[in-house]
C-alpha cells in the first residue's frame, strides 16, 4: 500500500499531506467553539482527500516517466497551484477578504517567506494562525525532504557548487539517490529527515513553554523558528511572554539554518568532516558576529553623541539584540528582538534596513530552510577571489586547498557567479515590475528583496514607515508570489524545468 500512494506525483502526495493537516486546526476550532472555521477546514479536508483518493485510483497501474523534472515540476505545481487549496479554508473561516488575499498568505506560508497581509494578529482567530503556521512548518519540512530526494539527484539548490555533474544533471557522487525511484528517494529522505525535523520543534516547543510562554504561542514559534518562516500569533517576539529566555533558545535554534551539516551529513563539502570544518556554519557564524559588531559600534557612537554611554543596561540589550536580529534575518526568519527597539532608543539611531536586506540575500545554509543566495555560494565567491587576488601578487604559485577545495575555488565559484548573476538581474526585474505597478522605489527594492530572498518580515522591519500589504494592488500581489516562488525554487531550478534532457527517462 505505501509504496503505491508513493509512487504517486508528487504534487498529488503534498495534496494529500495538507489535507490531513487540515484536521489539526479544524480540531483546534472545534475545541474552542468556533463551528464556522471547524467546517471550513472539516469539509476542505474531505474534499481534498477524496480528490485524491479519485485520482490515486484512476492513474493506479500507470507508470509515470522516472525523471528529475517529474519531481522538480511537482514542487513547480506545489508551490503556484496548491495554495490555492490551502487558501480555501483560510478564506471560508475569515469571511472578511477576498480570496486573492488568502492566495498571497497561503504562498507566503508555504514558500516559508512568512509575509502577512495581515499585521494586526487580532484580525484572525487562534485557529488560523495555527493553520499559517502549520503550512509554514510542513513548507520548511517539504524544503528539506526535496534538498535531498529531489534537488541533489539534480545538482540544484546549492549542490551544483560542490557537484562534478553540470547543474540539472545527476552526478556520480550522487549515485545511490540517481539508481532509486522517485518514491524510494522520498520515502528514504523522509524516513531520515522527518523524525529530526518533528522532534526539534518538539524540544524547542517544550523549552519555550519551560521559559514561560504560552502553549500556543510556544508551539507556533517553535515551529516557524524550524521552518525560518517568522510566523508570530502575537505580531513578533517582542510581544511574547518569554522574553529574554524565549530569544535565547530560539536563537540556539536558528542555527540549524546555516548548515545543513548540524542534522544531516549529504552536504559534505570538505576532506575534513564535522561542523568545526564546515565552511558554511563558520561563514555564517562570523558574518554574525562581524556584522553585529558592526551595527553595535554603530549604536555606541550615536550613544556617544547624546551622552547615554553611562547607561550600561541598555548597552548590553543593545549588543544582545543586535547579534539575534543579525542571525535571526541572515537565516531569512525575519524575527526581531524586543531588545532591537530598545539598540534604537539607546542611540537615537534607525533601522539599518540596508543592512537587514543584504543579509537577507546573503541567506543562510545550503539544503535548509532558509532563502537568499545561500552561504556556500558566498564562500565559492569569497575563495575564488582571494585565489584571484594572490595570483596577482604571486602569478606561479599554486593554491594550497585539495581536490574539493579547487572544485569550490574554480568550477563552484563560476557556477555560483552564475547564480548570483542571475538572482541580482531577478532582482531588477522585481524591482522594476513592482515600481511600474505603483510603488516608490523603496517599496519596491524591499518588496524584491523579500520576496525572492524569502523574508517576509522585511517588508515591515526594513523600512521607516511599514509596507501595507493589503494596499499594494492585485498586479503586485500577483507578482509578489511569483517571486516568492521563483525565490524558494531558485531560477536555475525554473531554468532546469526547461532543459529537455531532464524529462529523458
Amino acid at each position: 500500500m505505501a509504496p503505491r500512494i508513493l509512487s504517486m506525483p508528487l504534487s498529488l502526495l503534498l495534496t494529500g499531506l495538507f489535507s490531513l493537516a487540515m484536521l489539526v486546526p479544524a480540531l483546534h476550532a472545534l475545541a474552542h467553539d468556533d463551528h464556522s472555521v471547524a467546517r471550513a477546514f472539516f469539509y476542505s479536508s474531505v474534499l481534498g482527500l477524496v480528490v485524491i483518493t479519485v485520482m490515486g485510483l484512476a492513474i493506479n497501474g500507470s507508470r509515470g516517466v522516472e525523471s528529475g523534472g517529474r519531481n522538480l515540476a511537482g514542487l513547480f505545481l506545489g508551490y503556484t497551484v496548491l495554495p490555492l487549496f490551502l487558501a480555501l479554508p483560510f478564506y471560508e473561516g475569515l469571511e472578511t477578504t477576498i480570496f486573492l488575499n488568502a492566495y498571497v498568505e497561503m504562498v507566503s506560508a508555504l514558500t516559508t517567506t512568512g509575509a502577512t497581509l495581515f499585521t494586526d494578529p487580532g484580525r484572525l482567530t487562534d485557529s488560523l494562525h495555527l493553520w499559517r503556521a502549520i503550512v509554514g512548518w510542513l513548507g520548511g519540512l517539504i524544503i528539506w525532504v526535496s534538498a535531498m530526494a529531489v534537488l541533489a539527484p539534480l545538482n540544484l539548490g546549492g549542490f551544483e557548487v560542490t557537484a562534478k555533474a553540470e547543474p540539472g544533471q545527476s552526478a556520480q557522487r550522487l549515485d545511490q539517490f540517481r539508481r532509486a525511484g522517485s518514491a524510494r528517494r522520498i520515502s528514504r529522505a523522509s524516513a531520515q529527515l522527518v523524525p529530526i525535523y518533528a522532534g526539534l520543534t518538539g524540544v524547542l516547543w517544550v523549552l519555550l513553554m519551560i521559559g514561560g510562554e504560552r502553549p500556543f504561542v510556544a508551539v507556533i514559534h517553535a515551529m516557524s523558528t524550524l521552518a525560518t518562516s517568522g510566523i508570530s500569533p502575537v505580531g513578533g517576539l517582542q510581544n511574547a511572554n518569554a522574553g529574554l529566555v524565549g530569544e535565547g533558545l530560539i536563537f540556539l535554534f536558528l542555527v540549524f539554518a546555516l548548515s545543513r551539516l548540524t542534522f544531516s551529513s549529504d552536504t559534505v563539502t570538505a576532506a575534513q568532516t564535522g561542523l568545526r570544518n564546515d565552511p558554511e556554519l563558520r561563514f555564517g557564524l562570523g558574518m554574525v558576529a562581524g556584522v553585529a559588531l558592526i551595527l553595535f559600534l554603530r549604536h555606541w557612537i550615536g550613544a556617544f553623541d547624546i551622552d547615554e554611554m553611562q547607561n550600561v543596561g541598555q548597552a548590553a540589550a543593545a549588543l544582545w539584540g543586535t547579534v539575534f536580529t543579525v542571525l535571526s534575518f541572515l537565516t531569512t526568519a525575519g524575527f526581531e528582538s524586543a531588545a532591537w527597539g530598545a539598540a534604537r532608543d539607546w542611540s537615537g539611531l534607525g533601522t539599518p534596513g540596508l543592512v537587514l536586506m543584504g543579509l537577507a540575500v546573503t541567506g543562510g545554509g545550503v539544503a535548509t530552510t532558509a532563502g537568499g543566495v545561500k552561504l556556500l555560494r558566498v564562500y565559492a565567491l569569497y575563495l575564488g577571489g582571494r585565489r584571484e587576488m594572490e595570483r596577482l601578487l604571486h602569478p606561479s604559485s599554486v593554491g594550497r586547498a585539495g581536490r574539493a577545495g579547487r572544485r569550490i575555488r574554480r568550477e563552484g565559484a563560476l557556477v555560483a557567479w552564475i547564480f548570483f548573476m542571475l538572482f541580482a538581474v531577478s532582482l531588477a526585474v522585481v524591482t522594476v515590475l513592482f515600481a511600474s505597478f505603483g510603488q516608490n522605489i523603496e517599496s519596491a527594492t524591499v518588496l524584491a528583496i523579500a520576496a525572492l530572498s524569502t523574508t517576509g518580515p522585511l517588508t515591515q522591519a526594513a523600512v521607516q514607515t511599514p509596507i501595507n500589504m493589503l494596499e499594494i494592488g492585485v498586479p503586485a500581489k500577483l507578482l509578489f508570489c511569483a517571486a516568492m516562488v521563483l525565490g524558494r525554487l531558485e531560477t536555475l531550478a525554473i531554468i532546469a524545468l526547461l532543459n529537455p534532457a531532464l524529462w529523458r527517462d
